[in-house]
């Protein structure tokens, strides 16, 4: 059975209605970086950090997975199939995704301000200011900040080092470490992008397949393709 990995960014959840951050019109054109998503906007804006994170889970509980989501799960029925989002959103397990690693942590968990292992879900959109964790501590959104090792990335190298084929969805590959993740990609192995724009290629030096089609188009595309050759 083949192995697909596929590595997902933001524009795989545009299609949902969800705010990309990068874009000229997303997050971070009405939010600055250093007062919601560092550690040192934590510890001094506690209340606003807090507030934005309860906004944006609010906002994906009201939000479903789109075509792309779908059409990856579908995968499962006949590969080996890995999923490595950037994406801190659900819509890859809420669209029947089994196997999905996190590289930027996930809105529907938090986690303890002190030790990061103790992570807990969280039931509804609303974290609570003065939320405890089971170890005393202030619970904090279970989200890589900016300035924050990226824990699960070594897991995710060995997975993309796994792959048959290897697909990008929805990614700029300008965030780092995770754009580095291509370079762990056996250099024989296909790589389909699927993304409108111009992503930074500069990294990928395997055959290559560039679908310029938004996600929740060009995904489904490729998933027949890929059925039709390989089944």
């Amino acid at each position: 059975m083949k192995k697909i990995v596929v590595f997902t960014g933001a524009g795989v959840s545009a299609d949902s209605g969800l705010a990309t951050f990068r874009d000229a019109d997303g997050l971070w054109a009405s939010y600055r970086i250093e007062d919601v998503c560092t550690p040192e906007a934590l510890r001094d804006n506690r209340a606003t950090v807090i507030k934005f994170y309860n906004e944006r889970r609010r906002e994906l509980l009201e939000k479903q997975p789109n075509a792309a989501h779908y059409a990856i799960a579908e995968l499962e029925k006949h590969f080996d199939v890995d999923v490595i989002t950037q994406n801190v959103d659900n819509f890859h397990e809420r669209a029947g995704s089994t196997h999905v690693t996190h590289l930027h942590g996930e809105l529907t968990k938090l986690r303890s301000s002190i030790n990061p292992d103790l992570i807990v879900p969280i039931d509804g959109w609303e974290q609570k200011l003065d939320a405890k964790a089971p170890d005393g501590s202030l619970l904090r959104p279970h989200i890589v900040f900016f300035g924050e090792s990226v824990p699960m990335f070594d897991k995710a190298a060995r997975i993309a080092a796994t792959a048959d084929i290897f697909i990008v969805v929805g990614t700029s590959l300008a965030v780092y470490p995770a754009a580095s993740l291509v370079h762990y990609v056996r250099p024989d192995v296909p790589i389909y992008l699927v993304d409108p724009g111009t992503p930074n290629l500069a990294l990928i030096r395997n055959p290559l397949t560039h679908i310029r089609a938004r996600a929740a188009e060009g995904v489904p595309q490729l998933v027949e393709k890929l059925e039709h050759e390989y089944l």
